[in-house]
């Protein structure tokens, strides 16, 4: 899990470990300090169960996590090995930590300091300060490069952990710019976010997590789709969560019906944002609703699904009357949810497009070029103006926060949040990386040659 990354270090701290006690401790040891210096809580209680002479215990491993804790501080500056120490036990560890080679006669006013600390009882609370130092010297920046959010569970819990961490960065990914355009008020945005949740029966994210209230959807899905049994929606399960024949049902039946809003969702603003160039992804119009065909790129293929209940083929990518209550009480629900907003907003403060760190570039996904590799320009807005490299990223970081900040102008608002969505799908979006988003054509076409993105 995420946690366990950040508390092993993605395995330094038993690297380093190995690297200072590697010819007098077995592997079985080694491992047994990485587990202690990872969860020192729950390892304590065990050892306390389990080791006769607690106090030796307390001695010999104390002047482990002393000489670990030294190997993980070799780099920084005494200043800043100074900031990172626990208050309540900072000028011990600052004596134990630095104590030089020479010294040899203060050798027994270090172990004295130690027996003082086990014998006022605060050896427990002592390795555990220890530990989590460790962990924290051994990660001093954490860069996140991206998708904090996807199709499976927690990302909310993710968000809560960084938010505490103490140093962090994150640069977007596609599949944040789509929650944090969600959490804008963008309906596409929205849309696409639970038919994910919905494909992956991770609704515990939206309602559990976010206090996002599914019953609307539900409700209209049981309405409108509940003599369809949907086979082609059922969720795909990636989690240990049981589910009953009846909640995979309804979750189907909301899967689809919230597919039909995102595709007619994503037309609205295809058909206002002509220079996104995404004509081709302009599916409901190209359907034969009579006989079940939809003309892909020239081709016709036979649908495998011909029940569209709210589709008026003279308007396809008209909502219904209950599509659109429908939209506006999810909306609501993303725009009044507390703890989304805080996250968004974290992402936001914390996040960048890219980010320039130790003299390397960071971003997630690719910088569109053209066949002879320099930048390729990309029209942004209905001026016509083009932007390449890295005043496109800089741009499109703008109309992000533009899209999500920009309350006094609606109609930059809604350009911001048009372009966070096309940052999700868009051919040239950097955070994308593909020709085209395939979704329609998984769902509805069973020739995989459909299903290919370049």
């Amino acid at each position: 899990s995420f946690n366990h990354v950040l508390k092993n270090g993605s395995g330094n701290i038993k690297r380093k470990i190995s690297e200072v006690f590697g010819d007098i401790m077995s592997e079985k040891d080694i491992k047994g300090l990485a587990a202690l210096i990872y969860y020192p809580e729950q390892k304590l209680e065990i050892i306390h169960k389990q080791e006769e002479d607690i106090e030796e215990w307390y001695k010999v491993t104390i002047y482990r996590l002393i000489v670990v804790s030294r190997k993980a501080a070799f780099k920084y500056t005494r200043m800043k090995v100074r900031k990172a120490l626990p208050a309540e036990f900072a000028y011990i560890i600052e004596e134990l930590m630095h104590k030089g080679t020479e010294e040899y006669d203060k050798e027994e006013y270090y172990s004295e300091i130690i027996n003082s600390i086990i014998k006022v009882g605060r050896a427990d609370e002592f390795i555990i300060s220890m530990s989590k130092l460790i962990q924290r010297l051994v990660i001093d920046r954490l860069h996140i490069v991206g998708d904090i959010f996807d199709r499976g569970p927690g990302a909310d819990k993710v968000m809560d952990t960084l938010m505490n961490y103490h140093s962090v960065d994150i640069q977007w990914g596609n599949h944040d710019v789509l929650w944090m355009g969600a959490a804008a008020g963008s309906e596409a945005c929205i849309a696409t976010v639970i038919r994910i949740c919905t494909r992956y029966a991770n609704l515990d994210t939206i309602e559990d997590g976010y206090g996002i209230n599914m019953l609307p959807l539900a409700t209209f899905a049981l309405e409108f789709y509940g003599e369809d049994d949907c086979s082609k929606f059922k969720p795909k399960i990636e989690t240990d969560i049981v589910y009953s024949d009846n909640d995979l049902k309804l979750i189907a039946k909301m899967h689809k019906a919230i597919s039909i809003i995102q595709f007619k969702l994503e037309g609205e603003i295809i058909k206002r944002r002509p220079h996104f160039r995404m004509d081709d992804r302009l599916l409901l119009d190209k359907i034969n609703y009579e006989d079940g065909t939809i003309d892909w790129y020239g081709k016709t293929f036979k649908l495998n699904d011909r029940k569209f209940p709210t589709i008026d083929p003279e308007a396809p990518y008209r909502l219904t009357k209950e599509e659109r209550e429908l939209v506006e009480k999810l909306k609501f629900s993303f725009l009044n949810s507390e703890k989304l907003q805080k996250h968004v907003r974290f992402l936001l403060s914390n996040g960048s497009m890219y980010l320039k760190f130790n003299s390397n570039l960071l971003y997630h996904g690719c910088i569109p070029v053209n066949e002879d590799g320099t930048f390729k320009k990309v029209v942004i807005g209905s001026s016509g103006k083009a932007y390449s490299g890295k005043a496109y990223f800089d741009r499109l970081e703008i109309l992000v926060r533009e899209g999500y900040f920009h309350e006094n102008s609606p109609e930059g608002k809604l350009y911001g949040m048009d372009m966070t969505w096309y940052l999700w799908t868009g051919t040239d979006s950097p955070l994308f990386g593909k020709d085209k988003m395939t979704t329609f054509e998984r769902y509805f076409i069973d020739d995989e040659i459909t299903h290919k993105e370049r």
